[in-house]
């Protein structure tokens, strides 16, 4: 007898691989059977989802993902962690096994010295940006040592955490290789990781409500009622944990230093190396650092970036309506300005927090002026991805280079070809090399 569905869905998001894979083909075949039937893809996508292999506030894997976007008619789905590739491989083959467009990508943090005295995107971090690689085609990269390095930085640094807040949160102190590592699929922990362990920690230190409340007040330094508001709130009560805790102020908080973070070059380095694109990312407009927007972007593309990452959502969806009067104003100012460089724009909602959208609303009417541009950075995207895995024929490399002289001419074609080819039919592009044209490769779209 065949497993439910929903079973199959939970077991999605396993942290053991070999589970997830039974799990998807096993849902694979009820697709076949005609069990499970997909909607038709929309325009709407999100290319920015971290997966449970840094952090997802909802447990979400690289595959379940894939799969919830494929069921809800997603037309692109892309994934971003935090300092590691680990997500990319399984990724991609399960788009490409569900027939949905897709592309990879890695996010860290990075010391920009142009800025080191103005906070960009890094709240409070003066000179420390959030940065991206877009368009990975792999998880194994050249330069294995930065990666390497990226994920021992993050890994040292929660241990430095840990060891801080252990002693202010006895007797609900916890052990990383112990209580934290098995809460990841590849052992790449998060500080929201150490909440959630914190918090299961002191749910096996105090099982009665009352005590546990009191303990969490007492440790905090809130009051009782509003730890008791969120108590049975996982999320609700790690983030207050967290902010207590881990963020300024708290008793495990350490204000970082450039040194602690790789330079941008680097980082924009490994991303060329393996083929993929480096990636400005944009928060708001309203920081210091993103106030002074062109000398940002200026200092960006001379380090070699060539897309930005924008999480709209953010933007638009704004309770208090000053505030989202002025970063509306922003997004549109820094869309155009990206517009007017030429620069692919790639949008998603993070989901690295429990509460926040699995996709944008693109039918808000603050996203109708921007959607156009949305959109063609995603197809440019899947075009670049699908081109390097198939003949390291990707945006930048050099068989790019050699056929399009303007920016505008390759996004078009890059535009064209993504919004084009089917992900069922990318066997048409098998047996391309760098000696193909672009005419070439668009004259495949058309064999039948």
């Amino acid at each position: 007898m065949a497993e439910p569905r929903a079973a199959l869905e939970t077991k999605l998001n396993d942290l053991r691989r070999e589970v997830r894979q039974n799990a998807l083909a096993a849902l694979l075949e009820q697709v076949t059977q005609g069990q499970i039937e997909f909607p038709a893809p929309r325009p709407i996508v999100n290319l920015h989802c971290h997966t449970s292999c840094s952090y997802n506030g909802y447990g979400y894997s690289p595959s379940y993902i894939v799969w919830k976007a494929r069921c809800q008619g997603l037309g692109m789905v892309g994934c971003v962690d935090f300092d590691v590739l680990d997500a990319v491989d399984e990724f991609l083959d399960a788009a490409e096994a569900l027939g949905l467009r897709a592309c990879a990508g890695m996010e860290t943090r990075v010391f920009v010295r142009a800025f080191d005295t103005r906070v960009i995107n890094s709240p409070g971090e003066p000179g420390i940006a959030y940065h991206m690689g877009m368009g990975f085609t792999s998880s194994r990269v050249p330069d294995t040592d930065l990666l390497a390095e990226l994920k021992t930085i993050a890994q040292d640094r929660n241990r430095a955490v840990l060891a801080r807040v252990n002693s202010a949160l006895e007797p609900a102190s916890i052990d990383y290789e112990r209580d934290v590592l098995p809460l990841t699929p590849y052992g790449n922990a998060t500080e929201r990781h150490l909440c959630a362990a914190y918090d299961h920690k002191a749910r096996e230190r105090f099982p009665d409500v009352d005590a546990r409340a009191a303990f969490w007040a007492a440790k905090l330094g809130v009051e009782i009622g509003r730890v008791q508001a969120v108590l049975d709130d996982p999320p609700g009560l790690q983030g207050l944990v967290r902010s207590k805790t881990m963020k300024a102020g708290g008793v495990g908080y350490v204000a970082p230093a450039g040194p602690d973070f790789p330079a941008l070059g680097r980082v924009n380095a490994l991303a060329l190396e393996a083929g993929a694109i480096p990636t400005m990312t944009w928060l708001d407009g309203l920081s210091e650092g993103e106030q002074a927007i062109e000398e940002l972007l200026g200092v960006m593309l001379d380090a070699g970036a060539a897309a930005v990452n924008i999480i709209p959502d953010r933007n638009w969806n704004v309770a208090d309506p000053e505030l989202k009067k002025r970063k509306v104003a922003k997004l549109y100012e820094f869309v155009d300005l990206a517009q007017a460089h030429e620069l692919p724009i790639v949008v998603g909602t993070e989901m690295n927090a429990h509460g926040q959208p699995f996709v944008d609303d693109f039918a808000a009417p603050e996203m109708q002026r921007v959607t156009p541009a949305f959109l063609e950075g995603a197809y440019i995207m899947y075009a670049h991805t699908v081109l390097q895995a198939a003949a390291g024929m990707g945006y930048l490399s050099r068989w790019a280079g050699k056929h399009f002289t303007a920016t505008k001419a390759k996004n078009a074609f890059f535009r064209q070809l993504g919004e084009t080819l089917e992900p069922t039919d990318r066997g048409r592009l098998e047996g391309l090399s760098d000696t193909s044209t672009p005419k070439d490769v668009l004259a495949r779209l058309a064999k039948k």
